[in-house]
């Protein structure tokens, strides 16, 4: 076998185990979120979602963990071309010293940030139960709030910001090649970049798990399919845009409602 096959079958191998790595840790996501893991408590004979009681330590790690998870479940999937296209390079680099691992340092700073981004969703939540503006399901009581969230997640659709850091979530090598750094410390600050500007391009859609339930799965699966469409198909940028301008309708319609 020459040393181009030998190269070949070694990316081959290492794509196929970050794939499987991403696949685990995504299914395990799913599978915390569909089993309650953690946010059910028993009542009577039913499991309940945990109502805004009073935030114990323990109660207010239960419900970081919860929204850790939950973004890794939604948002792993849509960036797995990136990670992808990271281990590849990262694997072509490593014949002259680089970091054999560095995609999987690139997969913790991403995730480190939506952890981070986590933190502060965890901490609105805690805000809203005190002001009695979540209920159960951890869907927001007040019609106004609801309004304003869908008209600025709207808006926020067509804004430049949104647009610049969807541009590099949908061109994978567009961001590398601007943002490349070498080594561990390097794929660490690339991840956490690639994170941030994740952030910047769906932190409004996020919070709109407090209009349909933070607790409702279909909500859940339903954002993050859209995430995945707007980030990965041809037309994501036009559908994107789109979106937005049903949300600020519905966003009207809502507070209208409310007169």
């Amino acid at each position: 076998m020459n040393g181009g096959s030998l190269i070949q079958g070694a990316l081959r191998r290492d794509r196929l185990l970050v794939i499987s790595c991403l696949l685990f840790v995504v299914v395990l996501s799913w599978t915390y979120l569909l089993t309650g893991a953690g946010m059910m408590q028993e009542m009577g004979e039913m499991l309940m979602p945990m109502s805004s009681g009073p935030w114990t330590f323990g109660h207010a790690i239960i419900v970081l963990v919860m929204w850790a998870v939950m973004m890794a479940a939604m948002m792993l999937p849509s960036a797995a071309p990136m990670i992808l296209l990271y281990a590849t390079i990262a694997q072509r680099r490593s014949e002259r010293g680089e970091c054999a691992t560095a995609s999987g340092i690139f997969a913790i700073g991403y995730i480190a940030v939506w952890a981070a981004f986590s933190l502060a969703a965890a901490a609105l939540q805690f805000g809203l139960e005190k002001v009695a503006m979540l209920s159960p399901m951890m869907q927001t009581t007040s019609i106004a709030l609801s309004g304003a969230v869908l008209i600025g997640a709207g808006l926020y659709q067509w804004t430049p910001l949104k647009h610049a850091c969807l541009r590099y979530c949908r061109s994978p090598l567009d961001f590398i090649m601007t943002h490349w750094r070498p080594g561990a410390g390097g794929a660490f600050r690339m991840g956490l970049r690639h994170g941030a500007v994740c952030v910047g391009c769906c932190w409004l859609l996020m919070l709109l798990l407090f209009i349909g339930g933070v607790m409702n799965l279909a909500w859940i699966a339903g954002i993050a399919l859209f995430v995945l469409v707007e980030k990965l198909s041809p037309g994501g940028d036009w559908i994107g845009r789109g979106a937005g301008a049903l949300l600020v309708a519905w966003g009207v319609a809502t507070l209208l409602v409310s007169f």
